[in-house]
């Protein structure tokens, strides 16, 4: 299984927590789609197009400043370049950008996946996160998915904010389910140095909350999410069983992947060789560039470290990682170290090691982070 990732860069205003490639000046959007399809057009008869790709996942940015005019340039560009035969269309929403109208025109384009950025409902914490929306579009968005019948969709929240009580997070995730969403993705708020909270913490005008109280919102976010009957399959992602994002899933597996547009990242595997690259994160450069100067990075990627990125993403989910898979396909095994490590952590409840399988418990999850690091060290 192969997927596409198409970065859209495009914003109306920068979100104070986003530390992604973006920019606002719109204007500049018809010059981008042309040079994205030159883009994807330049993989005409290369050996990525041997490959059947089976998701494609519109980010950003903000994707649904495109017009369907736009969008349906792009798609045909990419099904007469690649074999894609999609199990997954995703496309990133803003809720300002939602009307029925929309949500129709990108469903008869193929999308069969809305991501919705939701955030918050709360009017302080969309103006605390400089969200372009309001708690009433957001409410309508939501609505307008209903109302469409779009075939899936997944709503995004963030948890962890400076000043968001118990109660206010109660409130968010209360409303949200009152649309019954099949995925819902929760993120901690990530205070990022060169982004505007980042400047604001780093002034002391913005005070992030603690560890504890972090760690309270999240028990809270999952008691209410699985008690709604969806399941913790990711560090941050809950769904219905059978609804988790599998273009999200391509790359906690390994699977090879494409990105396109400035900044997007790509990953290959071929013949006992994975190579990443990144794109630059210019968007002069892009408009510019021939296609061969799109690349601002190239890596080959040693079998220890595929072994230990497959490891951290593993243990990311509730799948977990087979220590097998990682001595068959990568040469990687564990350490006595790692081992004694492992069974400790097993004896304090932070991880289960059973039928061949090693997997952190919910507890495991909520320091998912500082646990993979520790095990790597150990070797």
């Amino acid at each position: 299984m192969a997927g596409i990732y198409i970065h859209i860069p495009f914003c109306r205003q920068a979100c104070s927590y986003c530390d992604f490639y973006f920019i606002t000046r719109k204007q500049l959007i018809p010059d981008f789609v042309d040079s994205l399809v030159n883009e994807i057009r330049s993989y005409e008869g290369k050996h990525y197009c041997d490959e059947t790709i089976q998701t494609v996942y519109l980010g950003g940015g903000t994707p649904s400043l495109l017009t369907e005019a736009q969008l349906k340039h792009i798609f045909a560009s990419l099904y007469e370049t690649f074999r894609i035969e999609p199990l997954e269309i995703t496309m990133e929403l803003n809720p300002d950008d939602v009307t029925p109208e929309y949500l129709n025109s990108i469903k008869n384009l193929g999308i069969t996946r809305a991501s919705i950025g939701i955030q918050s409902f709360r009017p302080e914490l969309l103006s605390f996160m400089h969200r372009a929306h309001t708690r009433e579009e957001a409410i309508q968005a939501l609505e307008a998915l209903e109302k469409t019948d779009f075939p899936d969709f997944s709503a995004d929240l963030i948890y962890g904010n400076p000043g968001q009580t118990v109660e206010m997070l109660q409130e968010d995730i209360e409303q949200l389910l009152v649309f019954n969403p099949p995925h819902i993705s929760a993120y901690s708020l990530t205070i990022e140095p060169k982004t505007r909270i980042g400047k604001q913490v780093e002034l002391g005008r913005v005070k992030p909350p603690d560890d504890d109280e972090v760690s309270v919102h999240f028990d809270l976010l999952r008691n209410l999410l699985e008690n709604a009957g969806m399941q913790q399959y990711e560090v941050s992602n809950f769904s219905i069983p059978g609804r988790e994002a599998i273009h999200n899933s391509n790359y906690w597996n390994h699977h090879n992947y494409l990105g396109l547009g400035p900044a997007a990242h790509s990953f290959w595997q071929q013949d006992g060789t994975a190579v990443r690259w990144v794109n630059k994160a210019d968007i002069k450069s892009y408009l510019k560039g021939e296609p061969g100067d799109y690349m601002a990075e190239r890596e080959t990627l040693e079998p220890v470290t595929l072994a230990e990125e497959r490891l951290m993403l593993g243990l990311r989910t509730k799948k977990g990682v087979e220590p097998s898979i990682l001595d068959k396909q990568y040469g990687y095994t564990f350490s006595s170290a790692q081992h004694n490590w492992i069974y400790s952590q097993a004896e304090r409840g932070t991880l289960i090691f059973e039928n061949g399988v090693l997997k952190l418990t919910p507890d495991g999850l909520k320091i998912c982070d500082l646990l993979v690091v520790d095990l790597l060290t150990k070797r």
